[in-house]
């Protein structure tokens, strides 16, 4: 009777028992290509069996409907608890609104060792650290050797501002698009533009008006980037409709083979193969990438660029398995997969061997040798200030605005920021 009652009595203490416990983490993705995404769930996928009490839950948007709503996501209850990241202003605004997790005690030691330093300084804020950096970007001019070669048109003419916009006339007269554009997205517009402004006025014209010396983005250095915008503008280099079309959808048409230039960041050597119809893109013999134009009389050094470091933050409140998991997809062996599939330039030192694409292995050894990374405007200036950058672009590119008022819009909109 006694040992009926034990047994009895263990069972009924092991079936209260707790189940095992599951932790579940929000992961928030802006894709770059649906090839990225498939590898960054079997990464999660490769975790959740090493650690079975890890459930995931991923979400995946394109660029701006990915911001959007990442906007409301961060003020819920249930927001994500890693999110993709372009640092920058709009990383600092999250930081002061509390809506972020401070992982400096984590990070630092061999995860931090393991990264290119100045990566994990871009997700940093007043010296601490936010999120880890996964991959490096640069804008570039990239063409269709083939489209420029029936117009008359040397790759090495476009290397200064004078020589692709004679390029941009004879592609006209040939009946080629010269360029693709995706208006609709904006900040397409305003990579030129700022590509504009650190040519011609270096990094110390950009870093004076953050500074909010002299006269700021209303100054000469920006007026004459938007004069020289509105130089290529007149010449009507977009193709027709550019306003209404997306950034992936310019891809598209460049890598179709209907248009002979684009200025992008390095993630298109994948996306305009990806939005293509045939899923092939250019073929590798006729794409081509330079450095965006040197400008007359510019101040910045031949290898400054516009770019940045992309990563992922971790929010308030995530879990520390969340924590851990970030540290290993940025880890050197998960990012070295990265760079074989070619799907980004990694931020984990030395994987960037692996990178099997010539054009982005052409690309990460121009960035390493950068002497100065412009982080993208609409990013590096939070998200109010950066939205007028774009929206001036834009505004500019259709003839709404004069080159006069682009830099005083910027200006105004960033001493509302004090």
């Amino acid at each position: 009777m006694w040992l009926r009652s034990a047994v009895l009595c263990t069972a009924l203490m092991v079936s209260s028992l707790p189940a095992f416990a599951q932790t579940t983490i929000r992961w928030f993705i802006s894709e770059s290509t649906p090839e990225t995404t498939v590898w960054q769930r079997d990464v999660a996928r490769r975790y959740q069996e090493a650690n079975p009490n890890v459930r995931f839950n991923i979400e995946v948007m394109s660029g701006e409907p990915y911001k959007a709503k990442l906007t409301t996501s961060l003020q819920s209850n249930d927001r994500p608890h890693l999110i993709y990241t372009w640092g920058g202003g709009v990383m600092f605004a999250q930081v002061e609104a509390g809506l972020l997790q401070d992982i400096t005690d984590r990070i630092r030691g061999p995860w931090a060792d393991s990264l290119n330093q100045g990566a994990v300084e871009a997700l940093s804020y007043r010296g601490r650290v936010y999120g880890a950096p996964s991959h490096q970007t640069m804008v570039a001019l990239f063409y269709n050797r083939r489209l420029l070669a029936q117009a008359g048109v040397e790759p090495e003419s476009l290397r200064t501002w004078d020589g692709m916009l004679e390029a941009v006339r004879k592609l006209r007269a040939a009946g080629i698009q010269p360029f693709s554009a995706g208006g609709s997205d904006k900040w397409p517009l305003n990579m030129i533009w700022a590509s504009l402004s650190l040519r011609v006025g270096g990094r110390q014209a950009f870093e004076a008006a953050l500074a909010r010396t002299g006269q700021g983005f209303n100054g000469p250095d920006f007026l004459r980037a938007s004069e020289l915008f509105k130089q290529l503008i007149d010449l009507q280099p977009f193709q027709r409709g550019f306003l209404g079309d997306t950034a992936p959808q310019a891809a598209g048409q460049f890598g179709d083979g209907r248009v002979a230039l684009q200025v992008m960041g390095n993630w298109f050597v994948n996306t305009q193969r990806t939005q293509s119809a045939n899923q092939q893109g250019v073929p590798d013999a006729d794409f081509g990438w330079l450095p965006f134009p040197e400008v007359p009389g510019g101040r910045a050094a031949s290898n400054d660029v516009v770019g940045g470091v992309n990563g992922f933050l971790v929010t308030r409140g995530a879990p520390p398995e969340a924590v851990d998991f970030l540290r290993f997809y940025t880890s050197p062996a998960v990012q070295r997969e990265a760079a074989e599939r070619g799907f980004f330039i990694p931020a984990s030192r030395g994987a960037g061997e692996a990178l099997q694409n010539r054009m982005l292995r052409e690309i990460a050894g121009y960035l390493s040798r950068a002497a100065y990374v412009q982080n993208f405007y609409d990013q590096m200036l939070g998200p109010s200030v950066g939205r007028v950058a774009n929206d001036t672009s834009a505004d500019l590119a259709v003839g709404r605005i004069t080159p006069r008022q682009v830099g005083r819009l910027i200006q105004d909109a960033w001493e509302l920021e004090r």
